[in-house]
Parts: structure tokens; sequence; C-alpha cells
């Protein structure tokens, strides 16, 4: 019930990191149905395109070897290794085509559905794969039901086939047992085709359905809870909260560091209460103004207390110092359009001429 419970909870797709991490676990949807759809393909190949000439060798062979048996004597030891050895060589012409069609099928079937690549973690020992419950859950979960109806299905339908298959060339078979051994199996071939088309046909349909399945149910597997999208989330993205805490930490540093530069201000540009510039000017030093500190409401307050305290000049200019907090940068020097405006400033401070707060 608990599991049953869990998986009710998972309702939220899977996250691309999450599919990453499957995929590197080698855990990919597999069709076994799309193998079995390339082993019967191949067996159809064999059947049509090198099926005929195996069967006119095999029976020439054969016919020699039953209208003239006196063609093989079988007196010694060495004339059956011979007998053996020319029919291995025969059968084994017929299985070794077979066999390489099936690999090379096998091979495709598994590249086109997921690339090959090697993943230590399959083949590491893990007690979980001999467990009995999770054994048992396969086999009668809704993964198991499914297969084992599509293994009634496929057995069906082959018994279908065959019977029918059968029915209409009974007589065709029983008029074939008394003809040559090579148009007998000729005859065997074609009946044999036609069944392996029907069998290629349904087990595309039941392939191609089976991998639309294979990968909803991977995708459904995948799924998370809520609370694994946001763990996840914090660990690819960090804790919110602790995000925050560096961020205001950071601000703290920064204006800890924007207010002990101050001292060296050469003079303050205020808006009464709510904005404060402290800029530095040296002749000969500085090509421009540059701004120190720049702050707003209680900021902007202890600018100005700093400033009082080491007898910098501080001017009140409203329309000044709005416009040059919006445009100014910490660190940086002031931009060209408020050359005119600093310069004047600065004159009076190296002339003498301003007191310690000057309203304008």
């Amino acid at each position: 019930m608990a599991e049953d419970a869990d998986k009710d909870s998972k309702t939220e797709e899977a996250t691309e990191k999450k599919i990453r991490d499957t995929i590197e676990k080698g855990k990919l949807p597999v069709s076994k149905e799309i193998s079995i759809f390339a082993s019967f393909l191949a067996i159809l190949t064999f059947a049509v395109f090198f099926a005929q000439d195996s069967i006119g060798r095999m029976g020439g062979f054969l016919s020699i070897f039953i209208e003239k048996p006196e063609a093989w004597p079988l007196g010694t030891e060495r004339d059956i290794i011979e007998l053996y050895r020319v029919v291995i060589l025969e059968i084994a012409r017929i299985l070794g085509t077979m066999m390489v069609l099936l690999v090379v099928a096998g091979i495709g079937a598994s590249v086109l559905q997921n690339m090959p690549q090697f993943v230590a973690e399959r083949i590491r020992p893990q007690a979980s794969r001999i467990s009995l419950a999770k054994g048992w859950k396969k086999m009668f979960g809704l993964q198991g039901f499914v297969e084992f109806l599509k293994s009634l299905g496929k057995l069906g339908f082959v018994l279908l086939v065959l019977t029918f298959a059968l029915r209409s060339d009974f007589r065709l078979l029983l008029a074939g047992m008394i003809t040559h051994p090579t148009a007998f199996m000729l005859t065997v071939r074609s009946i044999a085709i036609d069944v392996l088309v029907s069998i290629v046909f349904v087990m595309a349909l039941i392939a191609t359905a089976d991998l639309v399945w294979s990968r909803f149910n991977w995708r459904r597997e995948l799924r998370m809870t809520r609370q694994e999208v946001k763990d996840e989330m914090k660990q690819s993205e960090g804790d919110p909260i602790v995000k925050s805490r560096l961020r205001s930490l950071g601000r703290d540093r920064a204006r800890r560091r924007m207010m002990s530069a101050v001292p060296r201000a050469t003079l303050v540009i205020a808006n009464p209460t709510h904005f404060s510039i402290a800029l530095k000017y040296v002749r000969d030093e500085d090509s421009a103004p540059m701004v120190l500190a720049k702050g707003q409401d209680l900021v902007a307050l202890k600018i100005r207390e700093i400033a009082e305290q080491h007898n910098i000049p501080i001017f009140e200019d409203v329309a000044l110092a709005r416009s040059m907090y919006k445009q100014v940068s910490v660190d940086s020097v002031i931009p060209a359009k408020f050359y005119q405006a600093v310069a004047e400033l600065v004159r009076i401070v190296y002339s003498n001429q301003a007191p310690r707060k000057v309203v304008s």
C-alpha cells in the first residue's frame, strides 16, 4: 500500500537531470519485441534470398545419397567420417548464413533503439538483482501482466497462421513427398515464406506497439514527486534561502567596503535625505572625479554622517544628486555629462571657499 501511495504521489515528469543520470546508468527503454521482429525478418531474408541456393545444394546431395547409396560406402571408419564431413559441411553452409543474418539483425535492433554504450554499473554485482520480492513483483506486476498478454497474443497468432497455412497447403506437402527432394524442399520454402511474411507483418505491429509502450512505461517509472523536484533544484541551483543569505552577506561586505572609502572623498553631493554620492578627485592623479560611494535613504544618511565626521564638504543639489545616483557606479569615474557641474564644486573645494555644508 505504501508503495502504491508513493507511485500515486509521483505526478511530475522526470527532469532532464534525472533522465540523463538514468541513461548514464544504462537504464534505457528496450523493446524485446523489436529483437524478435528483427529475428523473423532475418529468417525471412534468408528464405527469400539465400535458401534457394542452399536447397539446391542440399537437394542434390540428398538425391545422390538416397538414389545411389552405393556411392557412399560405409565399410570403414574413414568412410563414415567422410560422410559426416560432407553432411556437416552442407548444414554449416545453411546455418552459417542464417546465424550471420540473425546476429546482424540483433545488433541492428539494439542500435536502432539505443546507441550502444559501456556502463560499468550494469555489470556490478547487486543484491537487489536476486531479490525474490522484486522478482515476484516483476513477474506479477503490471509489466509482467503486459508481457504475459503479449506472449499469449503471439502464441495464438502463430498457431492461427500455422493452422491456415498447413490446412491450405496440406495436399501440396503430401504431393511433394513423392517428388524430387529439391522440388519438395522448394515447396516447403514457398510455404515457409508465406508463413514468415504473415508473421513478420504482425510482429511489426506488435513491435511498434511494444516500442511505444516500453518508452511510455520508462517515462512513467521515472516520474518524480514534487518534493524530489524541489530537492533536485536545490542541489543543482542551490538552496534559495542559502543563496539569499549569501547575496545579503555580499551586499553587506560591499556596503562596508564602500563606507570605509568615504573618508578619502573630496566632496559629497546630496539630496538632503534621500541620495548621497561621495566623489574623490586629486589633481595630477585622477583624470576625472571617481565615485567612492553612493547610497539611498539610510545609506545616504550614513555617508553624510561619515563625511561630517571627517570634515568633508557636503553640497546639497537635489537634481544633480538624483540624476547622478541613477547613472554612476561605485569605483568608476563619473560620466562626461556631469563634468561641468562637478568641476564647479571641485573648484569651490580647492579654493577653500566652501563651508562644511552648502545649501543650494
